[in-house]
């Protein structure tokens, strides 16, 4: 202020508390706020009014007034949770008088600087979203997710107050040295949004989608701890240039559109636990590739269609609404059909971008091969409230092994429809059954999607649960990062030891009398050698060698010798491993259908 004056320039007074305690809790309409209590983040509860001790309002940044009541700063500088006080009547709602909450408590974490800043505009977006949803939002802040007694301190306070979800905007992976993470006392699931440093028209124009140190800051390293990817809020640009000083403020502007996508996220995730188990409705989706009908349902290293019968299994036990049928290898050969009207009223609500992009590939829907008699033909059965269903072709079966991972190629007809009548289904989740399908690897962006992304645009905010073997992390990111899925990890097949084969035993046995010759008999040793040469050329393990004649013993034999000794130490897999067999498959499956956090790992 002092300098601003000196310059002539009018600089006015900023009125209440002048500093931000290191770590607090925080509402766009009033800024630093107390701990909220617990008895005004039950659902179903209106707040009621500002009490005497409670905040005032102000826009959130530095020069506002954090309240009278705002925190009881301990020794540590840290807020006291134990300050109890009623919020200000925005508190549950929407911030215009909108109606009071009825899900339960939200807590989007973020960074003080944001806050010091005033460079919130995302954090105060997302709440106020949020807020209009149903949810009671409000936000919580430190320097870093790390920030020595952060942990302790949160964690009281989320045991006292659980929150139904979380929404994390800070950057990186927050587990300490013991594995632990701040968010870990409650069992709600924690979504990871991105705060791009680049503008809008970068991020629209990039098939990327967020920049190398974006991407690592804000998507594979919160991996590590297990979050739930929402997707991008908000993108960096200049504001308007100020006259006097000839300066633009570079800063986070929300993206309206995509926080509704991550807000329509998180209402899905919230939906799951809020219906019981019986009133949940599931689709389980097989893969079809190689899409052959002796390999229905393939999937690397799982047997499918026994997992899927046995989840059901399991489903019933847990109290899911599932019914008998005939085996799936027989009830998936048969088909449930869709209007091609109905399609076309629903494809109608597709951006124009992707209706034009699917005409020019694929023509008009009535020629494609799976629509008879106006009617798609998807094959899928129901199981009472479960839908079993073969994911559909992408593309053309001829050119199925160039397609499965083309992110280029526009999906056909039915393939759009399958999953358009998947999302008029009132499904409360999808379990992707097995690595892996194709939703996935359509065309857009590779990270923080939009719109105008074909993943994005066919599966919506459904949550999607989906079961992976667990040495392939690398595509299973794909899932995560392009459908916000939840993956499973799997065991592979069971390994069993491998042995020498039969034509090869002399083979074996030579290079043994071979190892007890040398140093003892050299004339037999060398006799051994030209016997273990023949032995190899006439078993073809010197032709798979490439070893050449002019070879020298030396070399001949510690190669010939390392093969044969690789043979019985390796393994292999033995048929094909059944989900839920492994430990905490089942379970993790449960706890991901509860709408609950699947711990990493």
């Amino acid at each position: 202020a002092q300098l601003a004056l000196a310059a002539g320039i009018y600089a006015a007074p900023v009125s209440g508390e002048k500093t931000v305690p290191q770590m607090g809790f925080y509402d766009p309409d009033c800024g630093v706020i107390p701990a909220p209590a617990a008895e005004n983040t039950r659902p179903g509860l209106d707040p009621g009014p500002l009490s005497d001790t409670g905040a005032r309002p102000g826009n959130g940044g530095p020069g506002s007034s954090p309240g009278r009541g705002s925190f009881q700063a301990s020794a540590q500088d840290h807020p006291d949770t134990s300050t109890r006080a009623s919020l200000p009547p925005a508190w549950g709602r929407d911030g215009k008088g909108g109606a009071p909450t009825t899900k339960g408590t939200v807590l989007v974490a973020f960074y003080r600087s944001y806050l010091t800043s005033a460079d919130n505009a995302p954090v105060d977006a997302l709440i106020h979203a949020l807020r209009a949803e149903g949810f009671a939002a409000y936000g919580v802040f430190a320097p870093s997710l790390k920030t020595p007694g952060f942990a302790d301190w949160l964690t009281t306070h989320l045991i006292a107050t659980p929150p139904v979800a979380i929404l994390n905007a800070t950057a990186f992976s927050a587990r300490a040295d013991d594995g632990t993470t701040p968010f870990d006392a409650v069992p709600c699931p924690v979504f990871q949004v991105a705060l791009s440093t680049a503008r809008r028209r970068d991020w629209a124009a990039s098939d990327r989608g967020l920049s190398p140190a974006d991407l690592a800051m804000h998507v594979v390293l919160p991996e590590v701890d297990g979050r739930i990817l929402a997707g991008l809020v908000s993108h960096k640009s200049p504001g308007t240039r100020h006259p006097d000083l000839q300066f633009s403020r570079f800063a986070h502007r929300a993206d309206a559109e995509r926080i509704k996508a991550v807000v329509d996220r998180v209402t899905q995730w919230h939906r799951l636990p809020a219906a019981p188990a019986t009133d949940r409705h599931l689709a389980l989706i097989l893969s079809t590739y190689p899409g052959r009908a002796h390999q229905m349902a393939h999937a690397v290293g799982l047997d499918a269609l026994a997992s899927t019968e046995a989840l059901l299994q399991v489903l019933a036990a847990e109290g899911y609404t599932t019914t008998q049928g005939a085996p799936l290898p027989q009830s998936l050969t048969e088909t449930l059909t869709w209007p091609l009207a109905a399609y076309e009223a629903a494809l109608a609500t597709l951006p124009e971008a992707l209706r034009q992009s699917l005409t020019e590939a694929w023509g008009d829907p009535a020629t494609d091969p799976q629509l008879k008699d106006g009617q798609f033909h998807f094959p899928a059965t129901r199981r009472g409230n479960v839908l079993i269903a073969l994911q559909p072709e992408r593309g053309e079966v001829k050119t199925r092994d160039t397609d499965y991972h083309d992110l280029s190629r526009t999906p056909r007809h039915v393939y759009v429809a399958f999953y358009l009548w998947l999302r008029s289904q009132g499904l409360h989740a999808l379990i992707h059954m097995g690595a892996h399908g194709t939703l996935e690897w359509l065309p857009g962006k590779s990270v923080a999607l939009s719109e105008t992304c074909w993943p994005e645009a066919l599966i919506g905010p459904l949550p999607v649960i989906y079961p992976f073997i667990v040495n392939d992390p690398g595509e299973a990111a794909q899932a995560k990062r392009r459908i916000g899925a939840v993956t499973l990890g799997h065991l592979p097949p069971t390994l069993t030891a491998s042995a020498v084969p039969p034509e090869l035993l002399r083979l074996e046995r030579l290079l043994d009398e071979y190892s007890t010759a040398d140093g003892l008999d050299p004339a037999r040793r060398t006799r051994l050698i030209a016997a273990i040469r023949d032995e190899a050329s006439a078993s073809g393990v010197a032709a798979d060698l490439g070893l050449s004649a002019n070879a020298t013993p030396a070399e001949a034999i510690t190669r010939i010798d390392r093969f044969v000794c690789d043979l019985k130490e390796s393994q292999y897999g033995v048929g094909l491993h059944i989900f839920g067999d492994g430990a905490g498959e089942r379970e993790g499956l449960l706890t991901a259908l509860n709408g609950q956090k699947v711990a990493p790992g």
